[in-house]
């Protein structure tokens, strides 16, 4: 057998069968190709030579059967099948072909002569050259006299290989010289001839089966319509609505022809049927087809016994087969399954099969050779992969049986043509009516696809890269989660109770201030699920420990004002450091907590970036965190900048939600020495904000510096101004007053206080919810929240807490510190600027860093000191005592001094006018020159285009692009850039427990990862292969019983390797490979001036040909592929600059 894969294997089971021992021949790089272990003896030809030149090497392939005595080499299809030459060397060193003679194969092989013959045999054929072309000019002079369109084909070979269609002049030459190369390559003879085109033709071609004793029938047709570049993708036997007349016409034709040439053994005519039911011949393949498997279904003949039958000698009527003998039984469909990718061209994709699973059962057939797990996918023969057959009684119920059957398969590691398949069978005209070669091009619909989940494979993707290169977020401290897991406190059956979010959807935000205003007692709001989190764990906490917990609170603290649960560092640390949507986290918790409001935290003109947004894009942020369940929107501006926060305010307010003010608060309003921020600052700022139509006031001291006696003064101040209006106190227990503070807002009017449960309460986050409930429990205060349910809820989290030990800001700080009423740092900055000295070596340098932040803040103005403005102090901060400067050293060298760029921009007046302006000289001394923004910084800036952003989106990430994908990317373009690459290639990452994303499984442990309800994997760890010549190594896995692994790049030892760089999609001007293959020829050189679409370079893969086109104009910067370079998908071939 001189041919492998799913064909040789073919073969050899009807050998088998019948009695015949098998010979399989494999070229160097095949020694693990499946034929070779189906046959009785292999061995190696072409030595030395590149894999399809091994198996066109005749000398090599009769040394071999000779040397073993074989009697019969099967060529089956492509390579030499169609070769007179290959036929005459069997015949000369005394072994049979199974094929036609040599003079028979010379003949249909020639299809020039073929065409004469036809001509002669009274059979219609397409208008063509008349001897293949040796020159353009010749294919020029062709279609100056029959018009355009034209076609070439290659002479001695069939396939769609060499086979190009030409609408215009001006595609002539590159489509005659492609068609050329391709031919040669695929047939050892780029031997070209020319037709006229038939637009929208049937392709419909008869079996024919001869003897050698002029014995000649039909095994009637089938329709080959449905094509792409020329080649098959689906086939059906017998022609669908074929008239009866035309049917018979082509049988007749195809045997007269057969009969003039005296055809034995097995063979094709095909055909081209016109819009107006004309035939005409195209050629004769003298050989077995691929899509033999069909007219064996419906005929139940088997040709490969027929094949070697007649090869033996025997005829075709002691074989049974006579012509009316053969009838016709139901209907079959082949449809090839290829390794291509429909979305990106059907361009060949290849790699190594990672999990094969086929689908099988009644009326399915397979013939496959490459398709199993483990499979090493070559680009150097054409891209399928298996064959599979359906049948039935009629064209409906195989295409059922089809579709049936491709949706059990499960092919990863490489992409294929499934989902493309599944939209040809589901087709109304595929299924009812008639199909041409134009069905693909006129159909885009069928690359409509559904796209697959491959949700274990990409899980098991991820394990493997943690467990070889460690965590993908960044770790602080060298801690390891805790290896125990939270015990879920139990939950009463049946719905929540009645909370406040049923008076808020009752009565509106108007309705629900007032409720809250009328309530008795002092109401709470829990931010364990952002803040508490934020401050204490670096924002790390998952959806996943959020939403186990999350029924119990809906159960247990339905008296709860509301949950804070979103906005702020939330929003970004979701996507850029926890690889989840923050948009499902809202909708997700939301469908579990349905009675308690949620509450997030929103920057005013900022959303829940650093930056400013143009005015349309936080309308609609806030729009669309409506429609997913947010409720109150908490509106600050890290400056108090009042014409940001009233842009904050009217886009909440605007989408529908309840809108809490916030003044944020500094330095001390019991000083009478601190004069800045004083209590009249305060209550004139409260007064503009009620004006404008806040629902509810909020106090928000993000360092924790409210005491006692000025929270009395400031709430009774606020409560006696604004009798009607909720007042609502948010601080930081960094100091250790929180409860005190909280307490004393509480008996001075305030309504509501902010709370975290105990074990994620004190420090740097907010006060304890279980002291608040407990001293206020029996007073007027009452929170009415039982504290036994508290007890149990930081029980959960204090075990929950545990596995982000190392981002527990108690591995490097012990205590809250006073000292916080001096430096007025924020709580959640605190704890990062404690981690970021440990870090940087400089943990015993602390207090330098927090007397420096307190010298910094003067600098610029004594600010409101929250994010933003927070991080500007910290990195002027950190900037001094990195270089060793005092305070007096910056303001006498700020003209000189290159200063962090945050703290430029502020000056310039990025995010706002601080309360009393800008420091000057200092602010002057460091801009200089520099533009200076005056007024609100986002009124200047140009609406965003939601509809141009969605349709990048689409073009980059498919159709399934969200309305709330589309605020993530307009928030942070590259942060969701990077999440959806991430998501692309790891997959839902949020089903696996913490312990297991943070720091993958060990060695033997088995675990269960539930995907969805109903859909558990159980998951075993195996082993961790070496490290090999791609610096990859293979990790093992047991999945649901089965073995699978994955080929992890171990990112360490990559540095150390040399690799072909990778284009980066995010630069313009870098042009990776499309597809994985070798490089033929480089058209351009580093200097040249190019055109958008203008070719710079061939690429070959699955003797497929493709030309990469520049995607812009403009200069060739680098070229980094020569001729013969071999590339896999995505390696950059050269760099264009504008």
């Amino acid at each position: 057998m001189n041919n492998l894969r799913e064909i040789a294997i073919r073969v050899f089971r009807a050998c088998t069968e019948l009695g015949i021992r098998t010979v399989a021949v494999y070229s160097e790089q095949d020694t693990g190709q499946m034929h070779r272990q189906k046959a009785d003896e292999a061995y190696l030809i072409g030595k030395g030579l590149p894999p399809v030149a091994a198996y066109l090497h005749i000398p090599d392939i009769i040394k071999v059967a000779k040397d073993n005595d074989v009697d019969a080499i099967h060529p089956g299809y492509g390579f030499l099948s169609e070769r007179a030459d290959f036929a005459q060397a069997c015949t000369e060193a005394g072994v049979m072909f199974v094929g036609p003679t040599p003079e028979t194969v010379r003949k249909m092989g020639d299809k020039v002569e073929a065409r004469s013959l036809a001509i002669s045999a009274g059979v219609p054929v397409v208008p063509g050259t008349d001897s293949p072309i040796s020159s353009l000019q010749e294919a020029q002079a062709f279609a100056q006299t029959y018009g355009f369109p034209i076609i070439f084909k290659a002479a001695y070979g069939g396939g769609g290989r060499g086979m190009r269609v030409v609408r215009e002049y001006e595609e002539l030459e590159e489509n005659y010289q492609r068609a050329y190369s391709e031919a040669l390559t695929a047939f050892g003879n780029g031997a070209l001839f020319v037709e006229k085109f038939i637009e929208k033709p049937r392709h419909i071609e008869v079996q024919i089966l001869g003897d050698k004793y002029g014995n000649v029938i039909h095994l009637y047709e089938r329709d080959c319509s449905i094509q792409r570049r020329h080649q098959k993708v689906v086939e059906i036997a017998p022609a669908f609505q074929l008239d009866p007349h035309l049917r018979d016409r082509l049988h007749a034709d195809a045997v007269n022809l057969a009969r003039q040439v005296g055809y034995e053994n097995a063979g094709t005519v095909e055909f081209l049927v016109d819009k107006h039911g004309k035939h005409y011949f195209i050629e004769v393949n003298s050989r077995l087809q691929v899509e033999h498997t069909v007219t064996e279904e419906i005929t139940d003949v088997d040709l490969v016994h027929a094949q070697l039958h007649v090869c033996e000698g025997r005829s075709l009527p002691q074989l049974g087969l006579k012509q009316d003998k053969i009838r016709v039984n139901g209907c079959a469909i082949q449809c090839r399954v290829t390794t291509e990718d429909p979305a990106r061209g059907f361009q060949p994709d290849t790699g190594r099969i990672e999990v094969f699973r086929s689908g099988e059962g009644m009326g399915i057939r397979l013939d496959s050779a490459s398709a199993f797990q483990g499979a090493v996918i070559s680009p150097h023969y054409d891209s399928l992969l298996v064959k599979v057959i359906a049948s039935g009684k009629d064209l409906q119920t195989a295409a059922s049986k089809m579709s049936r059957a491709l949706a059990e398969f499960r092919v990863r590691g490489v992409k294929t043509n499934i989902p493309f398949l599944q939209n040809v069978l589901s087709n109304h005209q595929f299924l009812h009516s008639t199909v041409d070669t134009q069905f693909i091009d006129e159909n885009q619909e069928l690359f409509n696809l559904k796209p697959t989940q491959n949700r274990a494979q990409k899980l098991l993707h991820y394990l493997g890269h943690v467990m070889v290169n460690g965590p993908t977020t960044p770790i602080p401290v060298k801690a390891k989660p805790s290896s125990t897991d939270p015990v879920i406190p139990s939950v009463t059956m049946g719905e929540p109770p009645v909370g406040f979010r049923d008076v808020l959807l009752r009565d509106g935000p108007e309705g629900f201030a007032k409720a809250v205003r009328a309530h008795q007692g002092l109401l709470l709001m829990d931010t364990t699920f952002r803040d508490a989190h934020q401050s204490l764990l670096a924002t790390r906490v998952r959806t996943h420990d959020l939403k186990k917990i999350s029924p119990f609170v809906s159960h247990n603290f339905s008296k709860l004002f509301s949950l804070e649960n979103w906005g702020g560092a939330t929003f970004d640390v979701a996507m850029r450091f926890l690889s989840e949507c923050p948009w499902k986290r809202l909708q997700e918790l939301r469908a579990l907590i349905p009675n308690v409001p949620f509450q997030m935290l929103l920057r005013g003109a900022n959303a829940v970036g650093y930056t400013n947004y143009p005015d349309n894009a936080v309308f609609k942020f806030c729009e669309v965190a409506k429609e997913n369940g947010m409720d109150i929107f908490r509106v600050f501006d890290s400056l108090n900048y009042l014409p940001n926060m009233l842009l904050g305010m009217e886009a909440a307010g605007a989408a529908g939600g309840v809108v809490e003010a916030a003044i944020s608060y500094t330095g001390d309003v019991s000083d009478p020495m601190r004069q800045k921020y004083s209590l009249e600052y305060y209550v004139k700022l409260a007064d503009e904000l009620v004006k404008a139509g806040t629902h509810i006031l909020c106090i928000k001291d993000m360092a924790g510096l409210l005491k006692p006696e000025a929270s009395k003064l400031l709430v009774s101040a606020l409560r006696e101004r604004f009798p009607d209006v909720p007042i609502h106190v948010h601080t930081h227990d960094t100091a250790g007053a929180g409860v005190a503070a909280m307490l004393a807002c509480a008996e001075a009017g305030a309504d509501v206080v902010d709370v975290a449960v105990d074990s994620m309460a004190g420090m740097t986050s907010q006060p304890s919810m279980g002291a608040i409930v407990a001293c206020a429990k029996g007073t007027k205060l009452d929170t009415g929240i039982a504290l036994e349910k508290v007890f149990d809820y930081s029980e959960y989290w204090e075990v929950t807490r545990g596995l982000y030990a190392p981002f527990d800001c108690t591995a490097t700080m012990k205590s809250g510190n006073a000292d916080v009423y001096e430096n007025e740092i924020p709580g959640g900055q605190y704890t990062n600027l404690h981690f970021q000295a440990h870090s940087m070596g400089l943990g015993n340098k602390f207090k330098e860093v927090k007397k420096a932040y307190t010298e910094a803040n003067k600098l610029l103005g004594d600010l409101i000191k929250v994010t933003p403005s927070s991080k500007i102090v910290g990195d002027l901060a950190q900037f001094m005592v990195q270089n060793d400067l005092t305070r007096a050293e910056v303001e006498e060298r700020a003209d000189e001094l290159s200063f962090p760029l945050s703290v430029v921009e502020f000056l310039q007046g990025y995010i706002g006018i601080p309360h009393g302006g800008f420091p000057e000289p200092f602010r002057s001394k460091v801009l200089k020159s520099l533009p200076r923004i005056e007024g609100r910084p986002g009124a200047s800036l140009s609406p965003m285009d939601f509809k141009a952003l969605e349709e990048g989106l689409r073009a980059a990430h498919g159709d399934d692009i969200t309305p709330e994908d589309v605020m993530s990317a307009a928030m942070y373009p590259k942060v969701f850039q990077e999440f959806k690459e991430f998501t692309s290639n790891f997959g839902p990452v949020d089903c696996l427990s913490t312990r297991l994303f943070l720091d993958g499984p060990k060695i033997a442990e088995e675990f269960e990862v539930e995907l969805e309800r109903g859909k558990t994997l159980h998951i075993k760890a195996l082993a961790l292969g070496d490290l090999n010549k791609a610096g990859q190594r293979e990790v093992f896995f047991e999945l649901n019983g089965q073995l699978r692994s994955v080929l992890v790049k171990d990112t360490v030892a990559m540095k150390e390797m040399k690799f072909h760089p990778k284009a980066q999609k995010s630069i313009k001007g870098q042009v990776g490979a499309p597809m994985p293959g070798k490089v033929l020829e480089v058209k351009v050189e580093v200097g040249a001036k190019v055109e958008k679409g203008q070719p710079l370079c061939v690429l070959s893969a699955m003797k497929m040909e493709t030309v990469v086109n520049s995607p812009l104009a403009g200069t060739i910067k680098a070229v980094h592929v020569t001729a013969d370079t071999s590339l896999e998908g995505d390696d950059l071939i050269l760099e264009i600059e504008e």
